[in-house]
């Protein structure tokens, strides 16, 4: 990162360097802010890259990549670009007119990931949300199920946001506990378990909703066929197959979607994060034609959704995805990532999985509690993020280069040691 840092105006209580001290301003959220995360603490305030750099000018290798929200790194110099030019042009009109950037959009989205329509939202949660509703929608027009009967088959284990819906059928009681009473119509069934998935579905069944890879439940990939086993399952059964590919999607696992690994293309695919970029919040529902035409004027909408700078920005990541480099970087680095942690076996990492730049990484709890070890690896420069005990996450931006890519294993390979 390059450039002058950018000047501060000193506060009436203090100095300019007090004021901007990473102590000061965490101390300065808790009153103000709902203590609904505990970060890591670090106060990031530039970034370019795969680099990320505090209030005091410390440096850090981003090895999260904001949930894989910033599959393209920090601030690509194409995405800016499509940003400042249609931030000198239009932001929003609302969804009550047309824009000139919406259809270019939908088109090459459609296009990349080979369906027919596009439903855009802004955050995952939305599209989830979208989801569902299109989901029973379908059910009680297409397939005839009796009102307010439809069911949905979700994976235990599962992350697909936090609204009330959602955590209705989470299996994470951190995620529910308090939140009740819970939204009815849906089927829990163990992750990775087609006889299970089988056996649960029935005449009420809308839909089944899977992570091609469950990221918050620690990059869980599923054996190889099950996947096309429930696009069998669901074709056979006539119900829709919903891949939720929030996190695992847009080149993230080497292929352009998780399930491209499988060669599978679902009914409705979800989508969003990496979607923007890292600029803006943009998600979509990408469907065939007659599972979306379900939908009508009046039935569903966003204030926000398919605005044209969401639209320019999610444009500008369908073009980069289309080149294919990203892609090959997230596989062929994905070689690294797991020849560099099978090293670390007799070194405090227990088990461990890794889909293309992407890895859920088990370590010893001898050695620490995952939040421990990010805090360790948080004080040598790298950071990444703890789940579920002694698991961390890596999935730092596709661009990363080998040598940074190994030299935050030797990191992990230093904190473990």
């Amino acid at each position: 990162m390059t450039g002058p840092a950018t000047p501060v105006r000193p506060s009436p209580s203090g100095s300019a360097s007090e004021t901007r001290s990473s102590a000061r301003l965490i101390r300065a959220e808790a009153p103000v802010l709902a203590h609904n995360y505990h970060p890591l603490p670090v106060v990031v305030a530039r970034a370019e890259g795969v680099w990320v750099q505090d209030v005091e000018g410390r440096r850090y290798l981003d090895m999260l990549a904001g949930y894989s929200a910033l599959n393209f790194g920090h601030r690509h110099p194409a995405l800016i670009e499509a940003a400042h030019r249609q931030l000198d042009q239009l932001t929003l009109t609302s969804r009550a007119f047309h824009n000139d950037r919406l259809a270019g959009f939908a088109e090459r989205l459609a296009a990349l990931t080979g369906l027919d329509m596009v439903l855009p939202m802004n955050t995952g949660a939305e599209a989830v949300e979208s989801a569902v509703k299109v989901a029973r929608k379908w059910a009680y027009e297409v397939k005839r199920v009796a009102p307010d009967r439809a069911t949905i088959i979700v994976a235990d284990g599962n992350f697909h946001g936090r609204t009330t819906t959602i955590v209705s059928f989470s299996t994470d009681e951190t995620a529910r506990a308090g939140f009740g009473p819970f939204t009815p119509g849906f089927r829990v069934v163990p992750y990775n378990d087609l006889a299970a998935l089988e056996a649960a579905v029935d005449e009420t069944t809308a839909a089944v909703l899977i992570e091609p890879v469950q990221g918050e439940a620690g990059v869980l990939v599923p054996d190889e066929g099950y996947l096309a086993g429930v696009r069998e399952l669901t074709r056979r059964t006539g119900c829709l197959f919903i891949a939720d590919e929030i996190q695992s999607g847009l080149g993230r696992t080497g292929r352009t979607l998780a399930i491209d690994h499988e060669s599978v293309v679902p009914d409705i695919l979800l989508l969003g994060k990496a979607l923007g970029g890292g600029i803006v919040p943009v998600s979509a529902v990408v469907a065939r034609r007659e599972v979306l035409s379900v939908l009508r004027p009046g039935e569903h909408g966003s204030t926000f959704g398919g605005n044209p700078l969401s639209a320019a920005v999610g444009s500008a990541v369908v073009d980069l995805l289309a080149t294919g480099e990203f892609q090959r970087r997230a596989a062929e680095l994905g070689d690294v990532l797991d020849r560099g942690l099978a090293a670390l076996g007799g070194v405090g990492v227990t088990s461990y999985r890794v889909r293309g730049l992407w890895a859920g990484v088990d370590i010893d709890p001898a050695l620490g509690t995952g939040r421990q070890i990010s805090e360790r690896l948080l004080a040598e420069g790298v950071l990444v993020k703890d789940t579920h005990g002694s698991t961390i996450r890596l999935a730092p931006p596709l661009t990363i280069t080998q040598e940074e890519l190994e030299s935050a294993l030797a990191t992990l390979k230093k904190v473990l040691a």
